[in-house]
């Protein structure tokens, strides 16, 4: 039974009493034939619209059900988006080294600034596709809008996330363009990783204010006074105002709250350019709306309906929808001004109309306003070949590139045509992580079957007649005749490994061809290796061989410095006379026996016997320099004669090996793809 204020539309349980201004609420429960009264906290009658989320749960006597009012999943935002004083909001990120805390801590503000109710929260909140949950790390950025009150004032808390692998370090530095500042979150059990250095040099390079928050303080293996003092040892920050906190029990996140108010700066405004200016730092493509386009408001505004351009393309849309980011939900408003993030949606059809760092502007003001910066493009470090296993799937791939480019500036994609595998694409990515991640995301989201050739880096041929040519696969390497040299890329390796282990990673680096440049003893027991090695070394299971030799301890980061001329040859893979390119590599003149015979040892293995044999030769030029052979599957022919002369049985021996040599002539061997990606997958 529910009763009507006159004074309201609220609609008020039985039991409840209006009191005059400055009294008390008073619900009434009964319970077994006793009345109850419950005192509640005084609430004026003007603020009548918002008691029903204070009256919690109210039974009524006889009924035996309990009422449950519940809040919102998502909190009501404070500052209306579009009126929001630039001084009252804040963009910052989070930077950390991979499972140092970063999701952990971005779930606990979400949570704790109540833009998401605690009963609707989840793990790796910003996380939204499955293979970041499965594995654990995040791998695109993404951005969430919170309202917080502090000191009677209301502000404006957008978060850009980022991710926290090396080879994602393309996606780190788009999402800190957009940012004023921050948080560099250290685990206070690990201390300083590599890509901690990396992540804090990025920040700095964008002029960013940094605030240093030592996560996981409530292990009993923490030692945050240790962590710090790396800190201001290794990076150069002081640390005397560290925040400490624990961001699974929530501890300490509060304080963090009030240090990115405190410290990190409003965004600026700069005069003369009252002209709206979009910086377009993310996009993707939605089935149903198109190119969905994320931005920061870099100045004047932009609102639904208004006429836009962006400015490389110099395409024109009109504005359809505008929003903001909730906790990974889009939430429209009507208009967004300086300093604030948000996404469009303009019918935007052409993945190629609004591409990442471009710069959108009001249409007809393009003589006016000057683009932004934008972004540097990425440079790929490690190529590869993806074909479609079905060859009827190459243009529904070609496709699924196209709109997957869009969410993935890193991505170089161009048309191959293989001999042996068919149409497909040559492919450039940042890492063997974003190889692995982007043949996840092309099969899983557009239910494709791929193929993957070995992975390779670019190489720089100078030629004898003075030219130079870039390839990055080993088919494409001239005759030697016509080469003079090739020159591969070097990187500068960074690796922080404990003490007991700095043996074994030593020698490592130094199988890998690394030269050895310096050691830095950070802490007691924590040591910095510096090893300039090739990248074509990095790409062969590297990582993983790292983490074997230090118990899983020592973490790295690489950048590219150089090219250097090497001895380097092409290793070719031979069946049966007939050249397999997809095998094709390009090694040191050192390592090329050991390739070699890795290279026909799995062959041998993989590849099922034949009706004739099969010899697997692998050779650089003419040279071979190691042969496996597969027996010929072969017919007892003698099984029939059960005596006689041996005349007889020599003849059908004869007429056998005839036959088997009539076969090899003129015979094909069946080669399985598997056995192609046992080679790519094991070298």
């Amino acid at each position: 039974m529910i009763l009507s204020s006159a004074s309201s539309n609220v609609r008020w349980p039985v039991g409840t009493q209006l009191e005059p201004p400055g009294t008390q609420l008073k619900v009434f429960r009964h319970s077994g034939g006793v009345a109850s009264q419950h005192q509640l906290s005084p609430v004026p009658v003007k603020a009548t619209r918002a008691l029903p989320l204070l009256v919690g749960l109210v039974s009524l006597g006889g009924i035996g059900k309990r009422r449950t009012l519940r809040r919102s999943a998502v909190a009501r935002s404070a500052l209306k988006p579009g009126s929001s004083p630039v001084s009252q909001i804040r963009n910052f990120s989070i930077i950390a080294h991979i499972d140092h805390g970063k999701s952990t801590l971005a779930d606990r503000l979400l949570e704790m600034t109540g833009t998401v109710a605690k009963e609707d929260m989840k793990s790796q909140l910003l996380d939204s596709m499955d293979i970041e949950r499965e594995r654990g790390i995040t791998i695109k950025l993404n951005t969430a809008r919170m309202a917080v009150n502090e000191g009677g004032q209301d502000y404006v808390l957008n978060l850009i996330d980022t991710p926290g692998h090396v080879d994602f370090t393309y996606e780190v530095s788009r999402s800190l363009a957009a940012c004023e500042g921050a948080l560099l979150v250290v685990d206070a059990t690990q201390g300083v990783q590599a890509q901690t250095i990396a992540n804090v040099t990025l920040a700095m390079e964008a002029d960013l204010e940094i605030v240093p928050v030592l996560n996981k303080v409530d292990l009993p293996s923490a030692d945050p006074e240790r962590v710090c003092q790396e800190i201001e040892e290794v990076v150069g920050i002081d640390c005397s105002n560290a925040l400490f906190c624990s961001a699974k029990t929530g501890q300490g996140v509060p304080e963090i709250i009030k240090s990115i108010i405190e410290y990190v700066p409003a965004p600026k405004i700069e005069e003369g350019h009252e002209r709206m200016r979009l910086l377009v730092f993310d996009s993707f493509y939605d089935n149903y709306r198109g190119v969905i386009a994320m931005f920061r408001v870099v100045d004047g505004s932009i609102k639904k309906g208004q006429k836009i351009r962006f400015k490389a393309s110099g395409k024109e849309f009109i504005v359809e929808e505008i929003g903001i980011m909730v906790a990974s939900t889009r939430k429209p408003v009507e208009k967004l001004s300086v300093g604030e993030v948000g996404y469009v949606c303009a019918n935007i059809k052409s993945v190629g109309d609004a591409r990442v760092g471009d710069t959108i502007i009001e249409a007809g003001s393009e003589k006016e306003v000057e683009a932004l910066p934008g972004y540097t493009e990425a440079t790929p470090m490690v190529f590869c070949g993806l074909f479609p296993a079905e060859s009827g799937d190459y243009d529904n791939m070609k496709t699924a590139f196209e709109r997957l480019s869009l969410n993935d500036a890193a991505l170089f994609f161009e048309p191959e045509n293989s001999v042996a595998l068919g149409l497909g694409f040559r492919c450039g990515f940042l890492g063997v992580l974003h190889m692995e991640v982007v043949k996840d995301r092309l099969e899983r989201e557009y239910d494709l079957d791929l193929i993957v050739t070995a992975p390779s880096v670019e190489y720089q041929i100078q030629m004898k007649d003075g030219t130079e040519q870039t390839i990055q696969f080993a088919n494409m390497l001239p005759q030697p005749h016509h080469v003079a040299e090739i020159r591969e890329p070097y990187c500068l390796l960074e690796m922080i490994v404990p003490e007991a282990h700095m043996g074994a990673c030593m020698e490592l680096a130094t199988q890998r061809r690394g030269i050895y440049r310096t050691t830095n003893f950070l802490t007691q027991g924590r040591t910095l290796l510096e090893y300039e090695v090739p990248m074509a070394e990095m790409i062969r299971d590297f990582f993983a061989e790292l983490k074997s030799r230090s118990r899983g301890y020592a973490s790295m980061d690489y950048r590219i410095i150089d090219y250097r001329t090497n001895d380097l040859v092409k290793l070719e893979v031979d069946i049966n006379k007939t050249t397999a390119n997809p095998l094709a590599q390009i090694v040191h003149r050192s390592r090329a026996l050991e390739f070699a015979k890795k290279i026909t040892a799995i062959l041998q293995e993989e590849i099922p016997a034949q009706q004739i044999n099969v010899i697997i030769q692998a050779r650089i030029g003419t040279h071979i320099v190691s042969s496996r052979t597969i027996k010929a599957v072969r017919k007892d022919v003698l099984a029939k004669c059960y005596g006689g002369d041996i005349s007889r049985k020599k003849k059908l021996l004869q007429k056998q090996a005839a036959g088997k040599k009539k076969m090899q002539a003129i015979g094909k061997v069946n080669v399985p793809s598997e056995a192609i990606l046992a080679v790519i997958k094991q070298t």
